[in-house]
């Protein structure tokens, strides 16, 4: 009779590797695709390994510096090597269970000493000191670390609505700060204004009041040369009588609703004319002394 030899063979997927017993022990692994064993030799496949990264998610709650209860989620992204898959076949029954182990405690022995603050600010380093751990650990088992996030950082519910209200607060202070600065800049630039306002009107009454006088003495200057025997006083006296009558005209013709009693005569006419005329004569006198 002849020898009769009997192959069975099996395929492995992309992306995966097979481990190939003898007799229970390893013998190789199968690359992807068709592979062939002996059983009469003892050889079976055994397990099949993916390559692909897997993603693992792991809640931590622990205690930060400041004694904030905070729940982490860190995401653990892995994969088999392909070269060491026997290790990860044969060492580890869960090796997601050794995972969240060793991020447990990595993470428990870095948050305790870091504020919630800086936690917030150096979630990077918790990351990476997970990471450094992880590929120390988990390498030595034929796996490998592709990434670790901290996804996100959940403090308790009062911690963060006091958060909220510290900022807000703050925020509000701010605006304050910056109300009162516009009103601030707001008073003075009014100020200015009517400052600037106030002087060009004291330049308007100058001016005016320079016309009235240069007008006055071209008038008394005409009048004497015209009608001969008047003097200055004279005509002076008449041309007040003239502004007394215009102002009281241009006050019953005034729109406004006000009223105002002044003394009307002849004689009240004289008086105001003394009184301009003393007053002039009083600030020229005082004019010479100072020169």
């Amino acid at each position: 009779m002849g020898n009769v030899c009997c192959f069975f063979c099996g395929c492995v997927d992309q992306a995966s590797i097979g481990v190939i017993e003898r007799w229970g022990r390893f013998d190789r692994l199968a690359q992807p695709g068709l592979n062939c064993f002996n059983p009469f030799a003892g050889e079976c496949l055994a397990g099949v390994l993916s390559t692909r990264i897997s993603s693992l998610d792991v809640k931590i709650e622990t205690k930060t510096k400041d004694n904030v209860f905070v729940q982490l989620l860190c995401s653990i992204q892995y994969r088999v090597v392909r070269q060491n898959a026997d290790d990860a076949f044969y060492e580890l029954q869960n090796p997601k269970e050794q995972i969240q182990a060793y991020v447990f405690d990595v993470v428990r022995a870095h948050v305790p000493r870091m504020t919630l603050d800086e936690l917030f600010e150096q979630k990077g380093e918790v990351a990476k000191a997970v990471s450094e751990e992880l590929e120390k650990v988990m390498g030595a088992y034929g796996y490998m670390i592709e990434h670790i996030l901290m996804v996100d950082i959940i403090p308790d519910t009062s911690v963060r609505k006091a958060m909220n209200e510290i900022n807000a607060a703050q925020r509000l202070q701010l605006a304050s700060v910056y109300k009162g600065e516009a009103e601030k800049i707001l008073l003075v630039k009014r100020a200015e204004a009517e400052a600037e306002a106030k002087y060009l009107g004291g330049v308007g009454v100058a001016r005016q009041r320079q016309a009235i006088t240069d007008g006055l003495r071209e008038n008394i200057l005409n009048f004497s040369h015209k009608v001969e025997g008047t003097t200055a006083k004279e005509v002076m006296d008449l041309i007040m009588v003239t502004q007394y009558f215009d102002t009281i005209k241009d006050l019953g013709n005034s729109s406004k609703n006000t009223t105002v009693f002044i003394p009307h005569g002849p004689g009240h006419v004289r008086d105001i004319t003394d009184q301009l005329r003393n007053g002039l004569m009083e600030a020229t006198s005082a004019q010479i002394n100072a020169d």
